[in-house]
């Protein structure tokens, strides 16, 4: 949606090719093929946005085909999106790139702990302080699980915890296994995160982080 200022950050950073190309060339007259990944896109974010993740695979697609990457980077802050990506570029045998290339960047946080996103810039500043507290509750959640406690009473908690802060309403908030995105009741041995989706104002923001025993 902005075009021109994503072209100029990626000149300062040295970038020698922007593929950009429109959208009727991207969906041309009488486009009507879709990819849709079945489970990966149902759960999470899926419920609150229909079609979305059909459109993302079905985008991403299209990218690759055009494109032939060597590899492809996409921010961990959307996991699901990348685990939808990923499992696209699996089962259509897309090599180029093949589904270990396809590389999840850590997602870069505001000093204050609160994951960078364009989001962002519609918080009022009440709003944008009072988004700190989900990079904080999320972390206190963790560690409440690490050490052994209820998962189901803790997600409650965070949920509680969440609103009190000022936030008007959680979408979810979720222990689940990496790879599947299914959820978990008890913490597994390894590959786990914690899911938050958390409305605040008119803007709905998301974030995931590691759980692991060995924290």
């Amino acid at each position: 949606r902005q075009s021109a200022q994503d072209a100029l950050l990626l000149e300062a950073a040295d970038v020698a090719l922007l593929w950009a190309p429109m959208v009727e060339e991207m969906y041309p007259q009488g486009f009507a093929t879709g990819i849709s990944v079945g489970g990966l896109s149902e759960t999470l974010c899926g419920p609150v946005r229909p079609g979305h993740f059909a459109g993302v695979a079905t985008v991403v697609a299209k990218l690759f085909n055009q494109v032939a990457p060597d590899f492809a980077v996409f921010g961990e802050k959307d996991w699901q999106q990348l685990a939808v990506i990923r499992r696209m570029a699996r089962d259509l045998d897309l090599t180029a790139p093949s589904a270990d290339r396809v590389i999840g960047a850590p997602t870069i946080r505001e000093e204050d702990g609160l994951a960078m996103s364009s989001r962002n810039r519609y918080l009022a500043p009440d709003q944008r302080r009072a988004a700190a507290s989900l990079p904080h509750e999320m972390k206190a959640a963790i560690e409440r699980i690490v050490e052994g406690r209820d998962v189901a009473a803790t997600l409650e908690a965070l949920e509680v915890a969440l609103i009190d802060a000022g936030f008007a309403s959680v979408d979810y908030a979720v222990l689940a296994d990496e790879d599947s995105l299914q959820s978990l009741h008890e913490l597994p041995g390894h590959g786990a995160r914690l899911f938050v989706a958390a409305r605040i104002g008119g803007t709905r923001l998301i974030d995931n982080m590691a759980v692991s025993a060995q924290r």
